[in-house]
C-alpha cells in the first residue's frame, strides 16, 4: 500500500495534565513508509519534555482485540505503533485533583503519545500483527511502584471497541481492583528528592523547605553516603528519587592548595557531581549542582552565565571539573552562587562572634560581592522545579548593593551594638602577607536576570543580613 506523506509534527494537550498527543510525520512510496518515531531536538522545541529515554520495549500482538492494562509505572513513556493499530486508553491514577480523568484515542504509525509516570495506560489492537513500542527513561524493576486498574471499571468507562468479553485478556489485566479499591500513586512521584550534603548549611535549609513546597527529601551526607566512590553510585537505589540536589562539597578553599587537599577537593568536587550527572542521565533524573563563583578570575565587573572558566586556585579548578560533568547531563540546574550564609559556621557568625569578645579585627576591603542567604539560594532551586524552568546554568545570590567583606564585617558589628570601627580594612595582598593560601577572585559580583526572568527575585542580601544577625542574637562564641 502506498502512504502520502501525512500532517506535520504537532503536540497536543489533553485532559490529563501532562500527557500529550504528537502527531508524527510519516513518508510513503511504493515501497513502504518512513517516520522519525522519536526525533528529540524537534518534538522539545514543540513541547515535549526532554524525558531522556533509557530502554526500548516492543509488544507484539497475533491477533485483533488483544487488550493490556491498565497500569501505571513510576517512569514516564513515549508510545507508538510500528505496525498496525491499536485504540488506546489513559486513566490518571495519580493522587491529586485530575485522579481518574480519562482519555482514549486511536494510535497508527502516524500518532503517538507522551504518558507521564503515575497514569494508567492500556490498549486494544485493532489490526492483526500489531506491533506496539515504547520509549521508557527508567529501567524496568520488580521492586518499582506500580498501580493497577482493572480494564472494566465502571468509573472509567473506557468505551473499547470491542467488548471485554470478546477480546483476548490475561488472568491477570482481569483481576485489577476497580477505582473505588485503587490506591493512588503516590502524588510525591516527580518530586522525590535526593539532598547530597545535607548536613552543610545548604543542605539543611533544603531539608527544612521541600517538605513544605510539596517534596519529600531525603538527606544524605558523608561517612553513610560518598558521592566520589563510583561503584557505590553505580549500585545506588536512583528508582527511589526524580529529582538529585547537590549540596555537597569541598569547600576548603586554603587546603584545597595542599598535596592531599587537591586529592579529596577534586574527589568531592568533579568525580562526585560526574558520577551524580551520569547517574541523572542514565535513570532520567533532574541533578541541581551547586556552583561557585571560584570558577572565575575575578577579572570581570559582573559574572554572566556564559562566561569561560577561569579558576585561580585548585578549589575553583575542582569545581569548574565538577561543573562541565554536570551540564552533560540531559536535565540539569547548574546553580552558581557566591558569600554563602546560613545555619552553622559562617562568616557573618565569626564576625558576631569576634565582636562579643571585643576583638579588632582586619577584613579585606578589596573582594567585592553579594552575600547569598539559604533561605534565598534554597527557595530558587525550588522556584525552578516548580516552575520547570528551562535547564541550563543560572547565577543565584543577594539582590541588593555590591560590597567588600569589610562592609559586612562593619555592618554585623553595627547591627551587635559595637562600633564598626573595630574593624579594620586592608588589602587581600596585606592579609595575606607570608601566608600559603589559595588566590581569590576580587570580584563576586552575579548577574542575576536571567533567574529573574524566570519570576524569581532574591532578597536585599543586606536587609537579610539584619534579620539573620537580629536571630542570632548577641551571643558570646559565635564564631567558634
Amino acid at each position: 500500500m502506498t502512504v502520502e506523506t501525512t500532517k506535520p509534527l504537532g503536540i497536543e494537550t489533553t485532559p490529563i495534565p501532562g500527557f500529550l498527543r504528537i502527531d508524527l510525520t510519516v513518508h510513503g512510496d511504493n515501497r513502504g513508509w518512513f517516520k522519525e518515531n522519536w526525533q528529540r531536538e524537534k518534538m522539545v522545541a514543540l513541547g515535549l519534555p526532554d524525558f531522556a529515554p533509557v530502554q526500548n520495549n516492543i509488544s507484539f500482538n497475533d491477533e485483533v482485540g488483544v487488550t493490556r492494562g491498565i497500569h501505571a509505572e513510576p517512569w514516564d513513556k513515549f508510545v507508538s505503533v510500528a505496525t498496525g493499530r491499536v485504540f488506546g486508553a489513559w486513566v490518571d491514577l495519580r493522587e491529586g485533583p485530575s485522579f481518574g480523568a480519562v482519555y482514549t484515542c486511536e494510535i497508527d504509525p502516524s500518532v503517538a503519545v507522551f504518558v507521564p509516570r503515575g497514569v494508567g495506560n492500556a490498549y486494544q489492537t485493532l489490526e492483526p500483527s500489531t506491533a506496539y513500542t515504547y520509549l521508557v527513561n527508567d529501567h524496568w524493576s520488580p521492586e518499582a511502584q506500580y498501580t493497577f486498574l482493572n480494564l472494566a471499571d465502571e468509573t472509567a468507562a473506557v468505551p473499547w471497541p470491542i467488548d471485554l468479553d470478546q477480546a483476548i485478556l490475561s488472568d491477570k489485566d482481569k483481576a485489577h481492583p476497580r477505582m473505588a479499591q485503587v490506591t493512588p500513586f503516590p502524588a510525591e512521584a516527580g518530586r522525590r528528592v535526593l539532598v547530597t550534603g545535607a548536613k552543610g548549611q545548604l543542605g539543611r535549609e533544603l531539608m527544612e523547605r521541600l517538605g513544605g513546597a510539596g517534596y519529600t527529601a531525603t538527606g544524605v551526607d558523608l561517612p553513610e553516603v560518598d558521592i566520589s566512590d563510583t561503584a557505590a553510585m553505580d549500585s545506588f537505589p536512583w528508582g527511589d528519587y526524580d529529582i538529585i540536589i547537590n549540596a555537597a562539597a569541598w569547600t576548603d578553599v586554603d587546603g584545597a592548595e595542599t598535596p592531599e587537599g587537591r586529592r579529596l577537593s577534586w574527589r568531592a568536587n568533579a568525580t562526585g557531581p560526574a558520577n551524580l550527572a551520569r547517574a541523572a542521565a542514565s535513570h532520567g533524573l533532574t541533578l541541581v549542582h551547586i556552583s561557585s563563583e571560584y570558577t572565575f578570575d575575578g577579572t570581570a565587573e559582573v559574572h554572566t552565565e556564559d562566561e569561560a572558566p577561569s579558576p585561580l586556585g585548585v578549589y575553583g579548578q575542582s569545581k569548574a571539573g565538577g561543573d562541565a560533568a554536570v551540564v552533560a547531563a540531559p536535565r540539569h540546574y547548574l546553580v552558581r552562587t557566591s558569600w554563602v550564609v546560613g545555619p552553622g559556621k559562617n562568616f557573618v557568625r565569626t564576625m558576631a562572634g569576634l565582636a562579643a569578645k571585643g576583638v579588632e579585627p582586619a577584613v579585606v576591603a578589596d573582594q567585592v560581592g553579594r552575600l547569598t542567604f539559604t533561605a534565598d539560594l534554597a527557595q530558587g532551586i525550588i522556584h525552578l522545579l516548580d516552575t520547570g524552568a528551562d535547564y541550563g546554568t543560572y547565577n543565584l545570590s543577594g539582590q541588593g548593593p555590591v560590597v567588600s567583606w569589610a562592609d559586612v564585617a562593619k555592618r554585623v558589628y553595627e547591627l551587635t551594638g559595637h562600633s564598626p570601627e573595630a574593624v579594620t580594612p586592608i588589602t587581600t595582598e596585606e592579609y595575606f602577607a607570608g601566608k600559603q593560601v589559595a588566590p581569590r577572585p576580587l570580584i563576586s559580583t552575579l548577574d542575576l536576570s536571567k533567574i529573574e526572568a524566570t519570576g524569581f527575585t532574591p532578597a536585599d542580601s543586606m536587609e537579610r543580613l539584619e534579620e539573620y544577625v537580629a536571630a542570632l542574637g548577641d551571643q558570646a562564641g559565635l564564631g567558634d
